[in-house]
């Protein structure tokens, strides 16, 4: 038995949505899924299994993180999941981002050490399976729903003392800046398992400027992210 995600194997499906905050967790199993069943609660790290649309899904919190949330992610392994969806809110770099937007990372900076100890400090760009990102994109295609696909940043600092590094990131390119996303991609590409990341901007800071969502106005973005998650996670 794992650790920290105290389940046994088939206690978890083969696709689980991986949201940072565990009281999210618990919100999308009692609002999405079908007779859901809490599979773990240790430390606070809620976990649910049930079905959506008549196929099982799982959603587990993970904290806030690459170093803690990597420990779920390899606890869940370790159960026998396949398919690892982050779905998180962000922090928009770009200015034509809008408070609410959908991002469907493609690749993760790793400015944070997890993810380059896991590979011995070797250059590397961790990167989400495409064929989760393909999936997502299609999907939102035909649901006439917009989302930005491209790079983000996984930082290890909320709070971060640098105050031109956000602009740095912006005029590279990069969409946004979250938490745990480098981690996961580079564990799903170690461990042979599907890895992908959905984003809700929750913030934007960009030219000098800091915005941030309403609650109500996030509620409803993150509901937007999570459907379209779960269809990718059945698919």
């Amino acid at each position: 038995m794992p650790i920290h995600v105290r389940a046994e194997p088939g206690d978890y499906a083969d696709a689980v949505l991986l949201p940072g905050d565990p009281l999210r967790a618990k919100y999308i199993a009692e609002t999405y899924l079908d007779d859901p069943v809490q599979r773990n609660g240790e430390r606070g790290l809620l976990g649910y299994t049930g079905t959506y649309k008549g196929k099982a899904v799982s959603v587990q919190g993970t904290g806030m993180g690459c170093p803690g949330a990597t420990i779920v992610f390899e606890e869940l392994i370790q159960l026998g999941c396949k398919r690892l969806i982050r779905v998180g809110t962000c922090g928009g770099l770009q200015p034509h981002h809008a408070l609410g937007d959908l991002i469907v990372a493609l690749s993760a900076v790793p400015a944070d050490s997890t993810a380059m100890h896991l590979v011995g400090n070797e250059p590397h760009c961790p990167t989400a399976s495409w064929s989760l990102v393909h999936e997502a994109v299609h999907l939102a295609k035909h649901a006439e729903q917009d989302l930005h696909v491209g790079p983000i940043v996984s930082s290890d600092l909320f709070y971060n003392p640098d105050g031109g590094q956000y602009e740095r990131w912006s005029k590279r390119g990069v969409l946004a800046v979250e938490m745990e996303a480098a981690a996961l991609f580079t564990v799903g590409a170690l461990r042979g398992v599907e890895a992908g990341c959905l984003l809700t901007v929750s913030d934007i800071v960009v030219e000098g400027e800091f915005k941030r969502i309403s609650d109500d106005e996030l509620r409803a973005a993150v509901d937007r992210m999570t459907r379209l998650a779960l269809d990718v996670a059945i698919a």
